[in-house]
């Protein structure tokens, strides 16, 4: 009996693994993640930097969100409209400027009229002397004249802007038929002025003239210019 008993217990105990065999495998336990931890490299090291990465990402990405909802919910700033400073009251009476005399005072033009007086006058006009070109004097065709003649206003009307000077016959020479009359008082002298031009053909030219009122009526000496033409 007692044979069996320890064949028995020496099965038993061949089957099951003894103290030493379970704590040599306890014991080689760390020793496999000692060695685990070398081939890492890394260790506990890593994993605590990688935790430290995953979270200063998480921390910034919350902060950025909270600093754009900030900008978006804060309130926009309002112009304030311009208003322009109120001049202040003068502590002293500002210096007034005394105006300067003028030098001249200018005098309304005169203007001639034809009476004076209201009452009727008549009109007459004096031949006094040819300024320039003679009677009788010669061009060549197609030339410019200066015609000017003295006259005096022997009548009692002042000559004004309404009184003409009008051919009367002979050639006009190239001049326009009515001109301006040069405005003179009664009594005195004016010079009259018409500008021709000599003919192409050769030979004697006269032009008459004579000056006309407002009222379209001739008065006066008739002036003329003579003049010959040569080829």
């Amino acid at each position: 009996m007692k044979s069996k008993a320890s064949s028995a217990r020496k099965r038993s105990l061949a089957r099951s693994p003894s103290r030493l065999t379970l704590a040599l495998k306890f014991r080689k336990k760390p020793a496999v993640m000692k060695k685990k931890r070398k081939i890492d490299g890394h260790g506990d090291v890593s994993i605590f930097l990688m935790a430290n990465k995953r979270f200063f990402l998480y921390f910034n990405l919350i902060l950025l969100i909270g600093i754009f909802s900030l900008y978006a919910c804060a309130p926009k700033p309002t112009s304030t409209p311009f208003r322009p400073p109120t001049a202040l009251p003068p502590t002293q009476p500002l210096p007034t400027t005394t105006p300067v005399p003028a030098l001249f005072t200018p005098q309304p033009t005169p203007t001639i009229t034809s009476t004076a007086t209201g009452e009727p006058c008549t009109n007459e006009l004096s031949f006094v002397d040819d300024v320039t070109v003679e009677d009788g004097a010669t061009y060549f065709a197609g030339a410019a004249i200066d015609k000017q003649w003295l006259v005096q206003n022997s009548g009692t009307c002042n000559w004004d802007a309404a009184y003409r000077l009008k051919w009367m016959g002979g050639a006009p020479l190239g001049a326009v038929e009515e001109q301006l009359i040069y405005p003179a008082r009664a009594g005195t002298q004016a010079t009259l002025r018409i500008l021709f031009t000599t003919p192409a053909e050769a030979g004697f030219y006269e032009s008459a003239w004579q000056a006309v009122d407002p009222d379209g009526n001739y008065f006066g000496d008739p002036i003329f210019i003579k003049i010959v033409v040569v080829p």
